[in-house]
C-alpha cells in the first residue's frame, strides 16, 4: 500500500499562516488594552453617544421600512451597549456560517480532516488489479485536479498498471439529496449553489467544490471561433462552442449555460479579438461521477488502464486499499471557508457532522447536531430556524441577540483563536485575510480591526463579528438588515463598525464623534453595491 498522502505542514498551512498572522496584532491588542478597560460606571455618556449615534445610523434612508436587528455588546465588561430589536427572527444570509463553522470545530474538532481512499477488490498481482477499483470521498473539500493527480500517481507506484473492472465512486457516506429544497432552481448551474457531495472536485485552490472553471479565449482577428476548455475536465462534461471572435477593442459579450440535470455546457456571444480570455465558474451534476471521471483520467495519464466503465457504488468491507489522502485540518480549511464563504464547505460540514455523530449524513442529522453543539457553546437556540449551513436557504431565521450571544460564547472555547482568524479582517488587501471585507472600511479606524462575517441575499444582508473600541475594550456585534428598499444597507454596516471602533466611555476619548462624521467607506467595490463579492465571484 502506498503511504498515505497527507497535506504538508498543516499546522501551519499557508492559509491559516496568514489569517493567524493578521489575526495576532489584533488579539495582542485587545489582551494588552482591554486590561485597562474602563468600567461601565466610569463614563456612561460615552454610552450615551453611542446609542444616539447608531439610531441615527438606523434611520438611514437606505433602511426605510427595513427591519434591523443590531447588538453591540462588551466582552470585557459583559454589558450590552446598544441594542435594536435584537429578538426579531430575521433571515441572516451567510451569517448562518458562523453557527455552522463553530459547531463543526465542537463536533469534528480543529485538527480533523476529510479522508478520501482508492481501494480495490484484490490486492494487485502482476500489476494487475481484478474486480472493481473504489474512491471513496469523506467529505473533503479541498480535491482539485492536483490531488486526483497525486492519487492516481500512488495507484500507479502501488503497482497498479491495469484494472479488470469498472472505476466505482463511493459517495455514500452523504445521502444522494446534493441539492437543498429550500434553494432555488435557478441558482443550480452558479458556483455559489453547487451540488454537494462526500466525493467532490475542487476547481481551484479556493476550493470551490463541485465546479469547473470554463475557459473562453478569442481568437486573432474577428470572426475567428473562440477556444472553450473546462477545468478539470471529465469525459462526463460536454461543450456546445456557440462563441465567436467580435471587433478588437470591443466589450466581452459572453454567456455560459448548463442544462438542467446535465453536464453539456453551452458557450455563446462574443470576445474581442485580441483580447484576453475569460473565465466563469460553473457547477457540474453529479459531483461524485465527475470526481470519479476526473481521477479517471488521472489514472489513464500514470499509465493505469481501467478496462471497465466508470460508474456509482459502494466499496465493499474488506476492499483493499492501495492509497489514501487526508486533506488538511479543519483549522485550516476554515480559512477559505469563511473568508471567502463558501457556501459548498458549510453543507459538506453539516453533512459530515451528521454522518459523524449520527451515522446519517444528511441535512437533517448534520443539522440537528448543529443545533446541540451551539447549545453546548452556550447559546440559547429556543429562537434558531436553521435549514442549511451555508445560509443560502431564505428559510433560515437567526436574530441579532443569538449571534451575538455566538460572538460572545465562542471566545470560552479553545478553539476560539483558530475560530475567530478565519474571519475576514476589514479593508486587509490579502484576499485569505480580508476575505469579503478586502474592500471594506479601508483608510479608517475599522481597518485592521474589524474581524466579522458577511452575508447577503436579495433583501438581507448582515455583519456580525468583533471590534475593538478606542480604549482597547473589546466589542462583539452582530447587524442583520432584512427587507430594505434598494440595494444592499453595506455602507450603513460600515459605518457603525467604524464607530465602534472609535467607541470609548469616556465621551472626551470618543471627540463627541456624531453619526454623521463618521466617514463612509469609500474605499473600491462600493460597500452599497448590489452583489456581495462572494456571489459576485470577485473576491
Amino acid at each position: 500500500m502506498a503511504t498515505p498522502r497527507l497535506l504538508p505542514e498543516s499546522r501551519t498551512h499557508p492559509y491559516r499562516r496568514r489569517a493567524a498572522a493578521a489575526a495576532a496584532p489584533l488579539a495582542a491588542a485587545a489582551l494588552l488594552l482591554g486590561a485597562a478597560a474602563p468600567a461601565a460606571a466610569d463614563a456612561p455618556s460615552g454610552v450615551d453617544d453611542l446609542r444616539r449615534d447608531l439610531d441615527a445610523l438606523l434611520a438611514d434612508p437606505s433602511l426605510e421600512g427595513a427591519s434591523s436587528g443590531v447588538v453591540v455588546r462588551s466582552l470585557d465588561n459583559g454589558d450590552e451597549l446598544y441594542e435594536h430589536d435584537a429578538g426579531s427572527a430575521l433571515i441572516p444570509a451567510s451569517n448562518a456560517k458562523l453557527l455552522t463553522s463553530a459547531a463543526a470545530m465542537e463536533v469534528l474538532g480543529p485538527d480533523h480532516r476529510f479522508s478520501t481512499t482508492v481501494s480495490a477488490d484484490s490486492a494487485p498481482a502482476g500489476g494487475r488489479v481484478e474486480g472493481d477499483l473504489y474512491i471513496t470521498g469523506g467529505g473533503d473539500p479541498s480535491l482539485t485536479a492536483e490531488a486526483f493527480d497525486e492519487l492516481a500517481a500512488d495507484v500507479a507506484e502501488a503497482g497498479v498498471s491495469s484494472v479488470g473492472g469498472d472505476l466505482v465512486a463511493d459517495a455514500t457516506l452523504f445521502d444522494d439529496e446534493r441539492y437543498h429544497p429550500d434553494w432555488d432552481a435557478d441558482d443550480a448551474p452558479y458556483y455559489y449553489a453547487a451540488e454537494i457531495s462526500a466525493l467532490t472536485a475542487a476547481a481551484n485552490e479556493d476550493y470551490d467544490t463541485g465546479t469547473v472553471t470554463v475557459r473562453a479565449e478569442p481568437g486573432a482577428a474577428e470572426g475567428d471561433g473562440v477556444e472553450v476548455s473546462l477545468e478539470p475536465m471529465g469525459a462526463n462534461l460536454e461543450v456546445v462552442n456557440e462563441a465567436g471572435t467580435g471587433p478588437a477593442g470591443g466589450e466581452p459579450d459572453l454567456t455560459v449555460t448548463r442544462a438542467a440535470g446535465t453536464n453539456e455546457f453551452t458557450v455563446q456571444g462574443t470576445l474581442p479579438a485580441g483580447g484576453e480570455a475569460a473565465e466563469e465558474l460553473r457547477t457540474v451534476h453529479d459531483p461524485a461521477a465527475h470526481a470519479a471521471h476526473v481521477f479517471a483520467a488521472a489514472l489513464e495519464e500514470h499509465g493505469v488502464q481501467v478496462e471497465g466503465a466508470v460508474e456509482s457504488g459502494e466499496a465493499p468491507e474488506g476492499a483493499a486499499e492501495l492509497t489514501r489522502r487526508d486533506s488538511a485540518e479543519l483549522a485550516d480549511l476554515l480559512v477559505p471557508f469563511m473568508k471567502l464563504s463558501n457556501n459548498g464547505h458549510a453543507e459538506i460540514l453539516v453533512k459530515a457532522m451528521g454522518a459523524e455523530k449520527a451515522g446519517s449524513g444528511t441535512w437533517k442529522a448534520g443539522l440537528a447536531e448543529v443545533e446541540a453543539a451551539v447549545e453546548r457553546i452556550g447559546v440559547d437556540t429556543s429562537e434558531v430556524v436553521q435549514t442549511d449551513g451555508s445560509g443560502l436557504a431564505r428559510t433560515n431565521k437567526l436574530t441579532a441577540g443569538t449571534i451575538t450571544d455566538l460572538l460572545q460564547a465562542v471566545q470560552d472555547e479553545p478553539w476560539a483563536a483558530e475560530w475567530t482568524a478565519s474571519l475576514p479582517v476589514a479593508g486587509d488587501p490579502d484576499r485569505m485575510v480580508g476575505g469579503t471585507l478586502t474592500d471594506r472600511m479601508r483608510d479608517t479606524p475599522a481597518a485592521g480591526n474589524v474581524q466579522a462575517k458577511t452575508g447577503t441575499l436579495t433583501g438581507a444582508t448582515a455583519l456580525s463579528g468583533y471590534v475593538t473600541g478606542a480604549d482597547g475594550e473589546r466589542l462583539a456585534f452582530a447587524i442583520v438588515n432584512n427587507d430594505y428598499p434598494g440595494a444592499a444597507p453595506r455602507g450603513v454596516q460600515d459605518r457603525i463598525a467604524v464607530r465602534l471602533a472609535e467607541f470609548s466611555r469616556d465621551a472626551a476619548v470618543a471627540g463627541g464623534r456624531t453619526a454623521q462624521s463618521v466617514p463612509q467607506s469609500e474605499a473600491p467595490g462600493a460597500p452599497d453595491a448590489e452583489l456581495e463579492c462572494s456571489w459576485a465571484g470577485t473576491c
